[in-house]
């Protein structure tokens, strides 16, 4: 078994609390979809970073509320980069799996989709991500 990284993201319009929340969740749910066999016993630890004009919530607390009571989880506050993305939520995941790292399917949702498309493994371009591959 080994440890594999799942990076995630995803941007909300405002510092709002519900929704951060929301948004990670929908993160969350989008990367446990995406990477079949994912569950969070299987769950070494999470990472999760904010922009620093976002501090109405903890997004780890949507993970709990997702049930994911003995992931040991971690937020953090991103680099002030000039001309970065704002508003925006990221996620760290190390999962224990036999898949190998090549399998891993890496989400970047809304305005977070520009970060990496390369690594972007949402429904919309699963195809194409397979047709690079072949």
């Amino acid at each position: 078994m080994n440890i594999r990284g799942i990076r995630g993201a995803t941007t909300v319009s405002q510092n709002d609390a519900s929704a951060i929340l929301e948004a990670t969740q929908e993160l969350l749910k989008t990367i446990e979809s995406a990477n079949p066999g994912l569950k969070p016993e299987d769950i070494a630890s999470a990472i999760f970073t904010l922009t620093p004009d976002l501090n109405a919530a903890y997004p780890a607390k949507a993970a709990r509320l997702l049930g994911w009571s003995n992931v040991p989880l971690i937020c953090a506050q991103e680099l002030p980069v000039p001309g970065g993305l704002s508003h925006c939520i990221r996620v760290l995941l190390h999962w224990n799996t036999t898949l190998p790292q090549e399998a891993v399917h890496h989400i970047y949702l809304r305005e977070a989709a520009s970060l990496r498309p390369d690594l972007n493994r949402t429904r919309e371009n699963e195809g194409k991500a397979h047709d690079k591959r072949a």
